[in-house]
């Protein structure tokens, strides 16, 4: 390795930088979750009373078209009192949840709806999100290394240096896929799904 080369390499200065993008779309996929809670101390009639709930609902979500449906949770559990340090035996709460997708988000209120005239008395949340989260990502992505480089730039510049900074190394520093925008629902619909913003952070080192 030659003497001038190993001169300019100990002469070069490095910094690292972080960098973040941030990408706004409009979502394309509503996701719902809903179901049945029901309590009572016959554990088997409170579970044939849920499932007939349950298959209330499904139905009438097949009338409606939707066919991405699946069980996000399902539970048994003993309810217990305390009274007077006394623990007391209130009998059983089955909870049934299902995890509804569409693509239509314009039909988000009319699925909440209809369920609960069906028999659902759990609304837990809905969730927003986009199909193509992949493409975005990668868009807040690129747009987090170029952040860093200006930031590298301006540095470089205001020190006087004459050299444009050399990205060595990047590290990615956002997790994929990010959580989707979650709200909770209250009581009443319509629901109205804003924006989603999709965020990537990098950490960049530079010489110069």
């Amino acid at each position: 390795m030659s003497r001038n080369y190993m001169d300019n390499l100990s002469q070069q200065k490095t910094m690292i930088l972080a960098g973040q993008g941030r990408v706004y779309t409009a979502p394309d996929t509503a996701v719902i979750r809903l179901g049945v809670q029901t309590t009572g101390n016959n554990l088997l009639q409170i579970q044939a009373s849920n499932a007939s709930t349950m298959q209330s609902i499904l139905q009438m979500l097949q009338r409606m078209g939707i066919s991405d449906v699946k069980t996000y949770q399902y539970s048994i559990d003993k309810i217990y009192d305390y009274e007077e340090g006394r623990q007391i035996d209130r009998g059983y709460s089955v909870r049934n949840i299902l995890e509804i997708r569409t693509n239509n988000i314009d039909m988000a209120g009319s699925i909440i709806d209809s369920s609960v005239n069906a028999g659902a008395n759990v609304v837990e949340l809905i969730t927003f999100d986009v199909s193509n989260r992949e493409m975005y990502y990668q868009q807040a992505l690129n747009m987090a290394v170029m952040n860093a480089f200006e930031k590298a730039k301006s540095i470089s510049m205001n020190l006087g240096t004459g050299k444009n900074p050399i990205i060595v190394h990047i590290t990615e520093n956002s997790s994929f896929p990010i959580e989707p925008y979650r709200r909770e629902l209250a009581a009443s619909t319509p629901v109205v799904p804003g924006s989603l913003i999709i965020e990537a952070f990098v950490t960049a080192e530079f010489t110069f």
